[in-house]
This record gives C-alpha cells, sequence and structure tokens, in this order.
C-alpha cells in the first residue's frame, strides 16, 4: 500500500477539524499569507462614558486558541500574498504624490517634477547584452591577459550579463564600500539639489526652505552586475509641502539642471583604512532625467508609480544580487546559491566588516545584500501619505477601527508564526484562488474601465 506524504497527512487531519471552517476563514482573511504571525490574547472595547462592554473578543474560541495575522513581509520570494499588497500601498503611496489623493492636493500634478535614476559608477568591464559587449577592435586583454571584450552578443536573460569580464580587475573593494555608502551619497546629493536650486534663484542657500520644498520618494534597485541604482520621483513644492505651490522661479528646466549638476558633484570619502586607504565615491556617469508631465509627453503618473511597486516586492534572491536571510558565518558564504561574482563580494563584506574602522558600516550584517543597508523604498516626510497611513485607511474600509468614544483594552502576546506541512497546501491552494479571482476581477475592470491601472 502506498504511504500518504506526511504533508497530506497533515492536510487531511486540518481539514477533519470541527473549526476548520473557522481555520478557513482566517487564511482567506490573511489573503493567503505564506508566514502568518499567531497571537493570542484577547481585546475588549469599552462605552468611554458608562464603562458597558461594547465588544470583548478572545482567542479561547478560535482554532488553536490563536488569530493568525499578516506577516507584511514585502519580499515575494518570502510572501507572495503580502508582497501583493505591500506593491499596492507602494502604487497608492507614489501615485499620492504624483496626482493627488490619500490628502494630497490635486494640485501636485502640475508642479514641477522628474523620474530621475542614477546608478553605480563602473567599478570593472562586465558582459553585457547587446552591442555593448562586443570585443574592442584592437582585440585589446587586461594586465591578466584576459580580452577586454568578448565575441558574443548577449539577450539580456543570458547569466552571464553582468559577471565580470576579468574577476583579479574588478574593483570588488569599491563595490562593496559603495552600497555602505550609497543611503548617505543620496542625502549629499539631495542636499546639494537644494543648494543649486537656491543659487539659480539667487537665494541665499540657508533660506532656501522658506521659499520651496524638494520632495521626493526613490526605490532602489539591483541591477545585472549586483549593484544598486536609485529611482526616484522628485517633486518641487512651496515652502509648505504639497499643500502649496512653489514660487515661479521653481520649473522644470531649474530641476532638471540642479538634478544632473549635484549628480555629477557629490561625493563621499569612505573611512581611512591602513589595508584599503580612503576611497572617494560618487555617481555613475549614466544619469537619467525625464519629464513628468500633465499633457502627456513624458512617462505616465500611473506607469512610473507601478514601475516603483514592481520593484519594492523584489528581494535581492529574486534579481540574483544577494540572498534574503542575513548569513552568521564564512561556511554560509560557501553554501550560498548564488554566483561567483556575488560570492566574492559577499567575502569582501565580510573580510572589510572584520577592520574596526569599517565597523560602523556593519558589512558583516549586510553581507547578503552585499553591503548595502539602506532601505528599498524612502521619501521625504512631505511628499505624500505614509504606509501606516494607508493600512490604517484600509482597516476603517473594512470596518476594524474603534469609535472614538471607546475605550479599548488589549491584552496579546506572540505565540508563533509560519504553517505546518499540511496547512502550506491548503494555503497555497487559498491564495491561488484568491489571485485567480484578482485578475478575473482585474480583466472585467479593465474592461469595462472600472478601475486605474494600479497593480494585482
Amino acid at each position: 500500500m502506498r504511504q500518504i506524504p506526511e504533508a497530506d497527512r497533515d492536510a487531511i487531519r486540518i481539514a477533519q477539524d470541527p473549526k476548520f471552517p473557522r481555520w478557513l476563514e482566517q487564511i482567506t482573511a490573511t489573503g493567503g499569507c505564506s508566514h502568518p504571525v499567531h497571537l493570542s490574547g484577547s481585546t475588549t472595547t469599552l462605552d468611554g462614558t458608562t464603562g458597558e462592554i461594547l465588544h470583548h473578543y478572545d482567542t479561547r474560541t478560535e482554532p488553536g486558541e490563536r488569530l493568525l495575522v499578516r506577516c507584511r513581509n514585502r519580499r515575494a520570494t518570502v510572501c507572495p500574498a503580502c508582497s501583493r499588497l505591500h506593491a499596492g500601498d507602494t502604487f497608492h503611496l507614489v501615485r499620492a504624490g504624483l496626482l493627488g489623493g490619500k490628502n494630497v492636493p490635486t494640485t501636485v500634478r502640475h508642479r514641477p517634477r522628474l523620474f530621475v535614476t542614477l546608478t553605480a559608477p563602473s567599478f570593472g568591464p562586465v558582459h553585457r547584452a547587446g552591442e555593448l559587449c562586443r570585443p574592442r577592435r584592437d582585440g585589446g586583454r587586461c594586465e591578466h591577459g584576459r580580452p577586454l571584450g568578448c565575441g558574443a552578443v548577449h539577450t539580456p536573460n543570458v547569466p552571464v550579463v553582468g559577471q565580470p569580464l576579468c574577476g583579479d580587475c574588478y574593483d570588488y573593494t569599491a563595490h562593496v564600500l559603495w552600497h555602505a555608502h550609497a543611503s548617505k551619497l543620496w542625502d549629499r546629493f539631495a542636499i546639494d539639489v537644494r543648494r543649486r536650486l537656491a543659487s539659480s534663484a539667487g537665494l541665499v542657500q540657508s533660506r532656501f526652505a522658506d521659499h520651496a520644498r524638494l520632495s521626493f520618494a526613490r526605490v532602489a534597485e539591483y541591477q545585472k552586475r549586483a549593484a544598486v541604482h536609485v529611482h526616484a520621483v522628485v517633486r518641487l513644492d512651496g515652502p509648505a509641502g504639497p499643500d502649496n505651490n512653489p514660487p515661479a522661479w521653481a520649473t522644470t528646466d531649474l530641476l532638471t539642471h540642479a538634478v544632473r549638476a549635484s549628480a555629477r558633484r557629490v561625493r563621499v570619502r569612505t573611512p581611512h583604512s591602513p589595508a584599503v586607504g580612503e576611497l572617494v565615491l560618487r555617481w555613475g556617469e549614466q544619469v537619467d532625467t525625464r519629464r513628468l508631465n500633465v499633457d502627456g509627453d513624458g512617462p505616465g503618473d500611473d506607469a512610473v508609480a507601478a514601475y516603483v511597486a514592481k520593484y519594492v516586492t523584489k528581494g535581492a534572491s529574486e534579481t540574483g544580487a544577494g540572498l534574503d536571510h542575513p548569513l552568521t558565518t564564512w561556511a554560509d558564504i560557501a553554501a550560498a546559491p548564488v554566483s561567483t561574482h556575488v560570492r566574492t563580494l559577499m567575502r569582501a563584506c565580510w573580510r572589510f566588516g572584520g577592520l574596526p574602522e569599517y565597523e560602523p558600516l556593519r558589512l558583516r550584517p549586510w553581507t547578503h545584500t552585499l553591503g548595502y543597508r539602506g532601505h528599498i523604498l524612502t521619501k521625504s516626510r512631505a511628499y505624500s501619505t505614509t504606509y501606516a497611513a494607508l493600512r490604517a485607511e484600509r482597516a476603517h474600509h473594512m470596518g476594524q477601527t474603534d469609535s472614538t468614544d471607546a475605550i479599548t483594552e488589549r491584552h496579546w502576546r506572540y505565540a508563533g508564526s509560519g504553517h505546518t506541512p499540511g496547512a502550506a497546501l491548503i494555503v497555497a491552494g487559498v491564495a491561488d484562488d484568491l489571485a485567480t479571482n484578482r485578475e478575473i476581477t482585474k480583466s472585467l475592470a479593465a474592461e469595462w474601465g472600472w478601475l486605474g491601472a494600479a497593480p494585482a
């Protein structure tokens, strides 16, 4: 007799439980979350005036005496269900800063706005897609005897794209230290843009905030060569942010000039190291600035918001440029399922992370992301709404918020996370059904013009 796999036996056990329908309701409420958090406890809502109990909830009546809530992980490789929700929130967060809504006035769409891409500098020649990877006419070779080009014309998705032509020539030290300082380089860039705008307008630089405000939302993305580059929506507002218009001198042309000049100018110096010296870090030569206009000349606002939302859910492992979990030992690096190029970057992180002068950079804890420790998405305070506000709005829409006249007492504790093997099988089916329903709804909405271009 064929033995039933353990996961199937576990799934049968769960389905036969008398509380299975309620458990399935919880799973559906989490959207099919792959790794939910288990909570136990209670919530009691009281009338603020009389003290009367308006509502009481206790997990002792739930399956396993637990309530399952979303893990809220943004990475699609970790939890597709929660990453899809995070992508939707990101879309609305970015879109509100482009078109208004979510307590942002619609006048922002008429402000000077750019979609900016800043890249990392070159750390050495790599295999590139298309004609850029053709060998040089003189057939030149590097000092290690390797050709400075290859004879193939690569398509974008072949594994060799992004890998160094010569690993000995590639500057792994600069690559890792550039990642460790990328967030500081962005901060210097934003400061310099403000200074250049002030100088162009004939203002004292320290008084720029009295006349205008630079608002932005940026997302980091790993390129094929495992180097981070930055996409950003940049907008000029009045001194109060989105609530008032910028001065007449604040034009798209002036903003474009300031962004390009600052990208070429800003520098960050690494801490001095006896082993490495002091490196001067900068942005790469490739700087792209695209106008976001309301007359259709340039990329559409919805398309830009969807583009940012798409990349915010990607983890390092999905792009092949690292892992989505920390590495704790040198042996972990050797066992990591990554390319030789990425493994060499990880080893450089680990080695430099052991030097006292680089200790503040925390290279070892961020070895799995190749030294980059910034948030995937960051925004200026006045750009638009926040993730917290979007979650609160969703909870209010679903009737999960309390009356302003009520007092709520909450007593909760963490009771675990994840699914058993059988539960994971059932949850995968629920998640697939929900995804299919979303696609059908999206298709009907597109056909009848019910919805905009928000991601599924």
